[in-house]
């Protein structure tokens, strides 16, 4: 399996500067707050978000260098993923990702929030500063789809009449708008034609899919230390994603498992076996492996390069996470 860290290899110094530059831009006037960023951003993230909005703005910016308005995006987007996830772990209660503490377990959960909000505002005021309407935009509603999508899985928490098209509403607000928008954004920044920026934002919508997909999967057939949480704990906590919403069409008795909130002794056990017994891991597989491919197809209009190539392997390697 190509690794990640080869994978970005034309982005590499890029990245290195941007996690430098995360700290900066947080500022020390907040000791609290700023130690917070400092452990988000040295959590040891694959920063896969800002390396596909570098290798775009690398892939479209052949002739010359990237801008620093390239480079301010791609720490945009790293803030805005950042600040979403120190909002999830409240919201969620856990205590660990990426096999450290998480913020809230750190601190407290006002002061979690209240670092959530502070990235959230930072890269607001960041992003109003690209002096670009169209990419601010795109990125405001992106904070607006994660709120809806933090809602939607809240309010549907163990309700067994959610369809696959719900779990894709909810997949693509809290997960693929931002990678769509921030793709198609840095487009923009080097001035592509609309109809490339609308292929970059195909490219990042499907790809965003594909990788949340893959998570979903691995919830199930992953290892709480590969995970950096508990295996299951989605289910656990009532959020159904592709693999359990295709089980129940195979497995009714799983439906009634769910809808008791697993009350009884061995229920989340017997579920996660229905589910494993199922078609719905495969099922999600084909669905993951789909996205995929149509991001591929998304790029057919860039010139060949060290970086179109990698945004192509990203895909790959989204899907080779599963073996």
């Amino acid at each position: 399996m190509t690794s990640v860290t080869s994978l970005f290899a034309p982005v590499e110094t890029d990245l290195t500067v941007l996690t430098d530059n995360l700290k900066n831009l947080v500022g020390t006037r907040h000791p609290i707050l700023y130690a917070a960023a400092e452990h988000l951003f040295g959590a040891g993230g694959k920063r896969v978000r800002p390396a596909i909005v570098l290798l775009i703005s690398r892939a479209t910016m052949l002739d010359q260098d990237i801008t620093p308005r390239h480079r301010r995006l791609a720490e945009i987007t790293e803030m805005i993923h950042t600040a979403s996830l120190v909002h999830d772990d409240v919201v969620d209660g856990s205590e660990m990702r990426r096999n450290v503490p998480t913020v809230n377990r750190l601190f407290t959960n006002g002061v979690a929030v209240l670092a959530g909000d502070f990235l959230f505002g930072q890269s607001a005021w960041y992003l109003a500063n690209l002096d670009n309407l169209e990419v601010v935009k795109l990125l405001s509603k992106v904070i607006k789809n994660m709120a809806e999508g933090e809602i939607q899985q809240a309010l549907n928490r163990f309700d067994t009449s959610l369809s696959i098209d719900d779990y894709l509403e909810k997949t693509y607000n809290k997960t693929a708008s931002l990678i769509a928008n921030s793709s198609k954004s840095a487009g923009l920044l080097s001035d592509v034609s609309p109809e490339l920026a609308d292929n970059l934002y195909r490219y990042g919508r499907y790809v965003g899919l594909a990788f949340q997909i893959v998570d979903d999967i691995l919830d199930f057939t992953g290892s709480t230390e590969a995970l950096g949480k508990p295996a299951g704990s989605d289910l656990i906590s009532g959020n159904l994603t592709a693999p359990v919403l295709y089980a129940m069409e195979e497995k009714p008795y799983l439906e009634g498992l769910i809808e008791r909130e697993f009350a009884q002794p061995g229920d989340i056990e017997q579920a996660i076996a229905l589910v494993k017994e199922s078609r719905g891991i495969e099922r999600s597989r084909e669905l993951a492996a789909d996205y995929a491919k149509i991001a591929v197809e998304s790029l057919k209009e860039l010139k060949p390069s060290e970086s179109c190539e990698a945004l192509i392997n990203l895909t790959d390697y989204v899907l080779s996470r599963l073996y």
